[in-house]
């Protein structure tokens, strides 16, 4: 007579947690290689697509959701680290790079240039931001002109933020947001993803509306930690210098600072 064999709880339980296991592999392995070079290609497309655009002023037009509108650089990551602006922040234009919040401000006006990004997988365009300090530049190109933003300090301390500032901001900015009405404007924070003030033109405010005398700002946003979507990471930097765009393709001197 035959022993017919029993298949104990633990071991179902076993070869369940195998599955979820390998298929939890599976995803990340989707999420951080294949994803990537799906964006890569994307990412490649609309840069040469902003690129032709900015050569014959006839094909410029004002930019629709995935189109590109300018470029970022952060020197700081290295020369390659370079990402074409699209416009819009759902998930299909995430996918190409970071994205425009479509209600904030253009890069190089006064308010708030808010722009989204992943931080793993689909390209990772935010994956370091962790990384930026004080004073690190933050240099965004449009069609006319260079705009350098530098990252706001990082301390509450209105003695503190003012050290950090030194470095890199003219004095009177350097007060105003050591102690003056962006004292609370910190250069790093950590967020709910509900606190859409961010991105407003004065971060923190309610309102939704540009002042005479405001700063220009970027805002850059991702998800926090990594692998969550629990939080969110803010960094904020204050706009120091515009350089209009000239023949001889001169770069601004923040293109060239080693970390």
């Amino acid at each position: 007579m035959a022993v017919k064999n029993r298949i104990s709880f633990s071991q179902v339980i076993g070869e369940v947690l195998l599955t979820v296991g390998v298929l939890l592999l599976l995803f990340a392995f989707y999420e951080s290689y294949w994803t990537n070079l799906a964006s890569a290609k994307m990412q490649d497309d609309v840069q040469t697509r902003l690129e032709e655009q900015w050569v014959n002023p006839r094909q410029a037009k004002q930019a629709e959701l995935g189109d590109a509108l300018a470029k970022m650089y952060i020197p700081a990551f290295g020369q390659d680290y370079q990402f074409a602006i699209v416009e819009g922040v759902q998930e299909a234009q995430l996918l190409t790079g970071p994205g425009h919040y479509p209600d904030t401000q253009f890069p190089g006006q006064d308010g708030n240039f808010a722009v989204a990004g992943h931080r793993v997988g689909k390209g990772a365009p935010f994956n370091d931001l962790g990384a930026l300090k004080a004073c690190d530049a933050i240099v965004v190109e449009t069609q006319k002109e260079w705009v350098t933003y530098r990252v706001m300090p990082l301390s509450p301390d209105p003695a503190a933020r003012h050290a950090e500032g030194a470095g890199c901001l003219p004095e009177q900015m350097n007060e105003r947001i050591a102690s003056g009405d962006y004292q609370h404007v910190l250069g790093r924070e950590i967020t709910l993803p509900g606190n859409i003030e961010v991105v407003n033109p004065m971060p923190g405010s309610k309102s939704t509306k540009v002042e005479p005398g405001m700063e220009g700002l970027i805002t850059l946003t991702t998800c926090h930690p990594q692998f969550s979507n629990a939080e969110r990471m803010i960094i904020h930097a204050v706009r120091t210098e515009v350089t209009p765009k000239d023949q001889a393709g001169a770069l601004p001197p923040a293109m060239t600072e080693v970390d």
